[in-house]
Parts: C-alpha cells; sequence; structure tokens
C-alpha cells in the first residue's frame, strides 16, 4: 500500500524536480495529483515513464491525500497550504512561509531527523533555504565531533534560485552580448547578471544585510544549534544550476583537517572530492543532477584556533529544494505514516 501524493506547482522548476526525484527513488505512490494555477490548467507534466495532466489547485480537495509537496511562494501557501492540512494532508513547504515558526519543523533528514515528530502540531513541515540546506548537511558531522563556534559563508547561488525567469535573463544577456542592438537590460535582477555577479539576493534589511544572509543565519541555529554564530554573504552568480559555498568554520575543540575529511567521507548526504591538484574538487557543473553535496577544498585555517575552510557545491533544485522535500516525505513514510 503506498501514498496520495499532491505536487503544489508541478509546473515550475522546483514542483518538476518533485516529480522526477518521486519517479527516480520510487517514492510508494499509489496516485499522483499535479497541481498549479488555473493558468496552467490542463499541462503536461512527466512522472516517470507517465504523462500526467495539472489539476487546479484552487478547487482541489486534500481531503483523503496523504502528503502534499509545495513548491508554489509564500503568498499562495499562505492560503492553500492551511486547507490541505485542516484536511489531515501532511504539508512539505518548501517556501520561507513557515520556516521560522517555532510549532514548525524545519527538517534535513540527514541533520534533524527527530524534529519530524513535531509534525502534528499543524500537520505542516518546513523545507530549508537552499543554501542553508547544503552547509548544514557538510556542518552537522563536523559539529558533532567537535561542536562549531561560529561560521563565516560566502555563498556563490545559480540563477535557477530565482525561476525560470532569471534563467533566460541570464541565457538572453548572454546572447545579446555577441549581437550588436540585441542587448537584454536586466528586469529580474537590479544589474545585468551576464558576464557578473551581484552581491544581493533578496531584499535589504535595516542592518545592511539581506534576508537570503539572514535565512541562513536563523535557519542554521534552528537546524542544528542556536549557540552557533553565523555571518553570510550571499552573492548571485552567472551559473544556470548549482550553489557553491566558501565556509570557514571555528570549532571548540582541535579538529585537523585529516580527521574532518575521513568524517564528512562516511557522513550521509556528503561526497568528498579533495584532490590538491588541479581539477581535484567539485564545481557547479558536476554537481547538478547528483544527490549528493560536494565537499572540497577542506584546510586549515590558520587565522583561528580550531579553524578549517571548506568549499560546498550542491544541486540547488535538488538537495536544496525538491529532493530534500521528497526526502522529508520518505522519513515522514518510515517513522510516522508507515504505509510504503
Amino acid at each position: 500500500m503506498g501514498y496520495r501524493i499532491a505536487v503544489v506547482g508541478a509546473t515550475g522548476n522546483v514542483g518538476r524536480e518533485m516529480l522526477n526525484i518521486l519517479a527516480e527513488r520510487e517514492f510508494p505512490v499509489d496516485e499522483i495529483a499535479a497541481l498549479a494555477s488555473r493558468k496552467s490548467l490542463g499541462t503536461e507534466c512527466s512522472f516517470g515513464e507517465k504523462t500526467i495532466k495539472t489539476l487546479d489547485l484552487d478547487t482541489f480537495d486534500f481531503t483523503g491525500w496523504d502528503i502534499a509537496l509545495f513548491a508554489i511562494g509564500s503568498d499562495a501557501t499562505k492560503t492553500y497550504a492551511p486547507k490541505a492540512a485542516a484536511a489531515g494532508c501532511v504539508v512539505i513547504d518548501n517556501s520561507s512561509l513557515y520556516r521560522y515558526d517555532p510549532a514548525i519543523p524545519l527538517i534535513v533528514p540527514e541533520v534533524n531527523p527527530d524534529a519530524i515528530e513535531g509534525y502534528s502540531k499543524k500537520n505542516i513541515i518546513a523545507n530549508p533555504n537552499c543554501s542553508t540546506a547544503q552547509m548544514v548537511v557538510a556542518l552537522k558531522p563536523l559539529h558533532d565531533r567537535a561542536k562549531i563556534k561560529r561560521v563565516v559563508v560566502s555563498t556563490y547561488q545559480s540563477v535557477s534560485g530565482s525561476g525560470k525567469e532569471a534563467m533566460d535573463e541570464l541565457w538572453n544577456q548572454t546572447k545579446g552580448m555577441y549581437v550588436p542592438g540585441q542587448e537584454v537590460a536586466p528586469s529580474v535582477y537590479p544589474k545585468q547578471i551576464a558576464f557578473n555577479v551581484i552581491p544581493h539576493i533578496d531584499v535589504f534589511m535595516e542592518d545592511g544585510y539581506t534576508k537570503e544572509e539572514w535565512k541562513m543565519v536563523a535557519e542554521t541555529k534552528k537546524i542544528v544549534d542556536p549557540a552557533i554564530k553565523v555571518t553570510a554573504t550571499c552573492v548571485r552568480v552567472p551559473v544556470f544550476v548549482g550553489h557553491s559555498e566558501a565556509i570557514n568554520v571555528e570549532f571548540e575543540d582541535p579538529i585537523d583537517e585529516d580527521e574532518a575529511r575521513e568524517i564528512l567521507r562516511e557522513a550521509p548526504g556528503c561526497l568528498v572530492i579533495d584532490k590538491r591538484e588541479p581539477g581535484g574538487y567539485a564545481t557547479p557543473v558536476e554537481c547538478v543532477g547528483d544527490y549528493a553535496t560536494f565537499i572540497s577544498r577542506i584546510r586549515t585555517d590558520a587565522t583561528v584556533e580550531n579553524g578549517l575552510v571548506m568549499w560546498v557545491v550542491s544541486d540547488n533544485l535538488r538537495k536544496g529544494a525538491a529532493l530534500n522535500a521528497v526526502q522529508i516525505a520518505e522519513l515522514l513514510g518510515r517513522r510516522v505514516l508507515k504505509k510504503g
């Protein structure tokens, strides 16, 4: 006996990935519903070898459905997630709407699986921000060994994190560079993204940080340990898919780079590629389509006591969004629903 699963926002980048990953991982699905707004009604989506048509989210009845994977943004989620939850369907939400609600668990299954038990308070589980998800997968096994005091992270985030329109903007601006008269002005981003980097993701806050940077701080504390100090600089780069992060970590206890490398090699969800030679590291191109969080360039930070530096890369549409949501559904099935 399997599950009745609804994918909400099935025509978007993340929604399509959710459908792909459910099929790839052979999630025990008895029935699947692809939901979207009325303007996308009837749009065809792939689910394994099947082609399914989208249904109207506005009129969909969640009664009798087990799990709904939401990928529609905070405003729409605020309307439809409570309806699904009230109908008895467990919501796994990819937006930022519920991440900071103390009554709703924020989960990365490799990091804090026991938090799943808190889902029943509101029948909703939050999926973390893409940049946070890959970072905490790398941090948690090291924190368990040597206790992290402080993290300084700089991100290099792909345009797919802003949706299809951003990917189109990068593509069209890149083409326009080579065709006089066909230059494309910025619309998704405040400045040109092709052949450029933009140190600005999400809105600016009063303290000068952006909301994306604040998310990494708040979510790391909620998922891993509230005592960890985090500061982030988040940068958009002209890469289609795959986020990269340069992470400096300061520990309470001594830990050397060789021990850290071995710990990470054994850690769930991590893949260490760390040869000190040209090409002996992971880049976004290699991580696209993969489930793993790739970790490279593990080395000592001699500027602080008990410091390490590492380079972390992951497919943001997968581990940063769709894959993590499906992994939460798998965890929910194993520990709570137990139907598959």
